[in-house]
């Protein structure tokens, strides 16, 4: 086909792709052929081209939420002890200056000390390295010890070196020596004896301790809120305090535990955890099983949230105990108060006397999402604290101080 007849035929479909002509090989005498600018493709709503630098986005309080550890596997070195050095005093009219190397500087320990602001052990790192001393120097100078290094870890840290316990941080500003620094080596003078008046013995230094050690963390406060998924803890702890747990309609909300805490007149502070939900056959580990029973053993005081909108509201509190004795015995014997929860629903308000009979009208009957009866349930607690305080004091503890 002539090339005319396929232009012309065609012309709608290149249409403002570009005009082509001659080449002026093909036809001489004519100007050189230019190609026409493709018209750009504009597309309606799409933005400029230019873009920002990607900048890094902070974390949102859920996220962080999210990154709670409470286990944590740790191997630990302390610093390497300096070398002594082995040289002899050189003056001028001082032809026997006898040996002067100094020795080596220690190496730094490692220390695990409790931060009351660090709420878990997601910022611990899994290996450590104390620092080195450093070597002994001539004319008797000794080497600098390596300085310490600190680790911080959460209050009701555990420390565990195979399956025992070797320390247990449960007190702001407590300290556990978790590697010890290598010891400096000596120098040539220490070795000067009457029969050696010229040694040029000197020693290493030593390498510090190393251990593995695994870190533990149970959550420390004076009251545990204790209950089945989406009993309403997480709504009764913000009811009660300034914490900010997730709520949500469906079970397992919460998966880290949480602290709110509940102020009284006089300054006086109690501590309220807010345990993830337990279920039956917890204590073998079903549903979030171990990973957040441990957290329930820090607790001087225990509240049993019951769901009064599900049949048979009392088999809660039986299951509940069951669960926590057969996790540590004597668990479940611990002071305790019992609260009903959803109280403004009509069919909570039918179950609420059959619970009373059943338990012996010990149950606080309250509603977390209106804020009915809360005032009955801080005034017990109040009780069930001086109560454990009292305790503490007699047995010559010091109890926890928020």
């Amino acid at each position: 086909m002539p090339w005319r007849l396929f232009l012309v035929g065609h012309r709608g479909a290149f249409e403002g792709l570009g005009r082509w002509v001659l080449s002026p090989r093909a036809v001489p005498g004519r100007p050189r052929p230019q190609r026409a600018t493709p018209r750009r493709l504009s597309l309606s709503g799409v933005a400029d081209c230019a873009q920002e630098p990607n900048r890094k986005k902070l974390l949102s309080e859920k996220k962080l939420k999210s990154h709670f550890v409470d286990q944590r596997r740790v191997l630990i070195r302390g610093g390497r002890g300096g070398d002594g050095a082995s040289c002899f005093h050189s003056e001028p009219r001082k032809e026997f200056g006898g040996p002067d190397g100094g020795d080596g500087g220690s190496g730094g320990h490692v220390i695990l000390r409790v931060d009351p602001q660090v709420k878990s052990l997601s910022s611990v790192l899994s290996r450590y390295q104390g620092f080195d001393g450093e070597h002994g120097g001539r004319k008797n100078c000794f080497g600098r010890s390596g300085a310490l290094l600190y680790i911080q870890v959460p209050v009701g840290t555990l420390v565990k070196e195979g399956k025992e316990v070797v320390a247990d941080l449960s007190h702001p500003g407590d300290e556990y020596i978790a590697a010890l620094g290598g010891a400096g080596g000596k120098g040539n003078r220490f070795f000067l004896a009457n029969d050696n008046r010229a040694p040029v013995t000197c020693t290493p230094g030593e390498p510090g301790q190393e251990r593995v050690l695994f870190l533990e963390l149970k959550t420390v406060a004076h009251a545990g809120l204790v209950g089945f998924p989406n009993a309403g803890k997480s709504s009764l702890l913000r009811a009660i305090s300034n914490a900010k747990p997730a709520v949500a309609a469906y079970p397992f909300t919460t998966l880290n535990p949480h602290v709110g805490i509940v102020h009284y007149e006089d300054h006086q502070q109690v501590a309220v955890a807010d345990v993830p939900g337990i279920v039956r056959g917890a204590h073998q580990n079903r549903g979030l099983g171990l990973a957040f029973l441990r957290h329930i053993e820090r607790c001087g005081v225990l509240l049993f949230v019951v769901d009064l909108a599900l049949p048979e509201p009392w088999t809660q509190v039986e299951d509940l105990k069951y669960e926590l004795e057969k996790y540590e015995r004597g668990l479940s014997k611990r002071p305790h108060a019992i609260v009903a929860n959803k109280i403004d629903l009509p069919q909570a308000r039918a179950s609420l006397p059959t619970l009373q009979a059943r338990l012996g009208g010990g149950a606080i009957a309250l509603s977390a999402a209106t804020g009915e009866n809360l005032e009955e349930l801080l005034l017990r607690l109040k009780e069930l604290h001086d109560d454990h305080v009292a305790s503490e004091l007699a047995r010559g503890r010091q109890p926890l101080r928020w």
